[in-house]
């Protein structure tokens, strides 16, 4: 039996939650969006038989689908089928490709880090360089960094098609190994290593061109008493 909506009707067309109270109440930012093409729509057309008997007119038409003689006891609710596509993230007009930002969430908070280029996924794929402050590539939401006006030239830089969402994906771990105990931390791929060591190369040769930019890398962001970020320029 289907449950009561969430949502009800106080007046005729006033519902008693807004749509964007409603979308929290019924946790669909938690569930996945799956986008469904139409079908295409048959043209309904009515057949001929023929129909037996001197006096019944020899043809009659009718319908190529006929209705259903029964109707169910209740209403069944059928769920709703989104047909819009998900847009890829837009990005900030502050961050561009080479733009160095400042983390500001996860393992690697106060860090400073170059922007390599923006993943499908809309995530920004980023990195320390490993070799100058310890911060590998890796993906960061955009909302959680600060972009600065310092940025490098990466023309010179070529970024592997490689890198891309699939390239972090984890495998998964099964609950069996976790509860007997036996799970072991896996050493990380001799593969990844080398593509780091690639990648910094080439970044290092660009920082190397400004001054002071590697010592600038190295440090990290903090905030003193009296320091507002909103009053400051980064």
């Amino acid at each position: 039996m289907s449950h009561a909506p969430r949502n009800s009707f106080i007046a005729p067309g006033v519902t008693r939650f807004s749509r964007s109270a409603a979308y929290a109440k019924k946790a669909q930012y938690k569930r996945k969006h799956t986008t469904v093409a139409a079908a295409p729509k048959a043209a309904a057309t009515d057949k001929t038989v023929e129909v037996k008997g001197g006096k019944n007119g020899g043809k009659r038409t009718v319908p190529a689908q006929k209705a259903s003689r029964f109707y169910a006891a209740e209403d069944i609710p059928q769920p709703k089928v989104g047909r819009k596509t998900a847009k890829k993230t837009a990005l900030r007009s502050t961050i561009t490709p080479g733009t160095v930002a400042i983390l500001l969430a996860g393992r690697y908070s106060g860090k400073r880090v170059i922007v390599l280029k923006q993943l499908d996924s809309g995530l920004l794929l980023v990195t320390g360089p490993f070799k100058v402050n310890g911060v590998p590539l890796r993906r960061v939401n955009q909302a959680y960094v600060i972009a600065t006006s310092t940025k490098v030239d990466l023309s010179s830089v070529k970024i592997d098609e490689k890198f891309n969402d699939a390239y972090f994906k984890k495998s998964a771990k099964t609950d069996k190994a976790f509860l007997e105990g036996q799970e072991k931390k896996a050493a990380f791929p001799a593969s990844k290593a080398a593509d780091q060591k690639v990648v910094d190369k080439a970044l290092l040769e660009v920082v190397a061109k400004t001054p002071f930019l590697r010592q600038y890398l190295v440090s990290t962001f903090g905030l003193n008493k009296g320091q507002f970020p909103h009053n400051m320029k980064f």
